[in-house]
């Protein structure tokens, strides 16, 4: 096959996944039904959306980040769509570095040795947005009013290294805690940077070798690091694979005191996690909620050619379990909080480090490709479930957790009925083109949006997003 057409077969450049081709803004977007008036701020979501036509094998992880936000105030609703400007997207192509199908690459003032796409996880800290990037890259700000990228941010300059996808946000300090980790080091590191910007705190972590994880766990006074069975490989990338798995090591949870010490390691069976859905501490014990993978349960589809193991690996399916490690004794215990397949887990972020009794995930149809045909709304101390479920031919985005406006802040568990006081607002494409943001009532979950803003371009498939909440 021609190497100019070897991207036709690729899935993730293609329908639910084709980038756009314009940054857009409008306002006062029409609505179906009605936008609460007490809802109040904005939902952002990052994706990958190539800027230029790739060249040769690309990955759904190579697309330039694109950020979508939608803002809600007094019952109107305003839309926007921006690249994140990356030190790659700002080269243009004149410096351009490898992506994930090729072999990395050191490069002169990089801290990154592949292309830094920021495209993966957005949080908002110290009042901008920081679009983050999967294996670890450098963080970029981003005006949450605008979308228009601020800087490349190194915290007054004193970041190390990298920031991973999946740093928290402590609601109660306002302190983001990050971690890193290195492709071919066996090392990882996490750091603190506090409300107003400034780097606290930065640890090195040695493991038994290099790892690649993907998320980690915040309480209010620990880390949670994940030393899991899969490691970066350059023989897997050249078999179209990228990532390994190490069946005879156990998965390890290393808990570490965010003021700084050693961790703690508490072993469990091998498994992998992307997600993390909460962690919390329960008297002696620390406790992470999270979403395990387990096998898909489809075959590599031979129509993808080349690119039929990437689909396959991109082809999420996991269950939520729950995690109890005892720091007093020693002792860990695996529990399962139930065994529907779900991913993309999110709570009410005024709770993150604290207890929650609600999580909200995406749900996936049997399609090979990554495609949520709904959501699903836990309840992780019964394990009960709801469903809220898209029109057919409608895919969702990660949807994010909206407070209802005005509502006191919920410090601990006790008045735990307020946990489900808002909003789940999500993007949603239709495969005719059309896309809308959707606004769910938390507590009447399975019912129909209470609004549906029609969005002005469509807004193709894509990872995280977030939730500000106005001022």
């Amino acid at each position: 096959m021609a190497q100019s057409n070897i991207n036709d077969l690729n899935p993730y450049l293609h329908g639910l996944y084709a980038p756009v081709g314009e940054e857009v803004s409008a306002n006062d977007l029409p609505v179906i039904g009605e936008i609460p008036r007490d809802l109040h701020g904005a939902y952002f979501r990052n994706g990958p959306n190539p800027a230029e036509p790739p060249k040769g094998m690309h990955h759904w992880f190579d697309g330039d980040g694109m950020i979508h936000g939608i803002w809600f105030e007094n019952g109107k609703a305003r839309y926007r769509n921006c690249y994140v400007g990356t030190q790659d997207l700002r080269a243009n192509g004149g410096a351009e570095m490898p992506g994930i199908f090729e072999p990395s690459r050191d490069a002169p003032d990089r801290k990154v040795n592949y292309r830094d796409t920021a495209n993966t996880d957005v949080v908002y800290h110290n009042g901008k947005l920081l679009a983050l990037w999967y294996i670890s890259g450098q963080p970029v700000a981003v005006d949450a009013q605008t979308l228009e990228t601020i800087r490349t941010e190194s915290f007054g300059g004193k970041l190390p290294r990298n920031v991973s996808a999946h740093s928290k946000v402590d609601p109660v300090t306002g302190e983001l805690v990050f971690f890193d980790y290195a492709l071919y080091e066996p090392k990882m590191w996490t750091g603190t940077v506090s409300r107003d910007g400034a780097l606290t705190h930065f640890q090195e972590i040695d493991l038994p070798g290099p790892r690649l994880p993907h998320d980690m766990g915040l309480t209010e006074n620990y880390v949670i690091l994940h030393d899991l069975p899969v490691i970066f490989s350059e023989q897997a990338i050249r078999n179209r694979m990228w990532q390994i798995h190490v069946a005879d090591q156990p998965t390890r949870f290393g808990v570490v005191p965010r003021k700084g010490g050693q961790p703690k390691w508490f072993e469990f069976p091998t498994c992998y996690i992307y997600h993390v859905i909460n962690a919390w501490e329960e008297g002696d014990e620390v406790v992470m909620a999270a979403c395990k993978m387990v096998p898909n349960g489809l075959k590599p589809d031979p129509k993808y050619g080349p690119y039929a193991a990437m689909a396959d690996v991109l082809a999420l399916r996991a269950q939520p379990f729950r995690w109890r490690m005892n720091m007093k004794t020693g002792e860990g215990r695996e529990e399962q909080i139930d065994d529907a397949v779900s991913e993309f887990p999110v709570v009410n972020t005024e709770m993150t480090g604290r207890k929650t009794r609600y999580s909200y995930h995406v749900i996936f149809d049997d399609c090979i490709e990554q495609r949520f045909t709904g959501l699903l709304k836990y309840d992780l101390d019964t394990g009960a479930s709801e469903r809220h479920d898209f029109p057919q031919g409608v895919y969702g985005s990660e949807p994010a957790f909206a407070p209802r406006a005005r509502t006191r802040r919920i410090q601990n568990n006790a008045g735990a009925t307020e946990e489900a006081d808002g909003w789940l607002v999500t993007f949603t494409t239709d495969m005719n083109g059309g896309s809308e943001a959707h606004v769910i009532d938390a507590k009447n979950f399975a019912a129909p949006p209470v609004a549906r803003v029609k969005l002005p371009q469509r807004v193709p498939a894509g990872f995280h997003g977030v939730w500000a909440k106005g001022a």
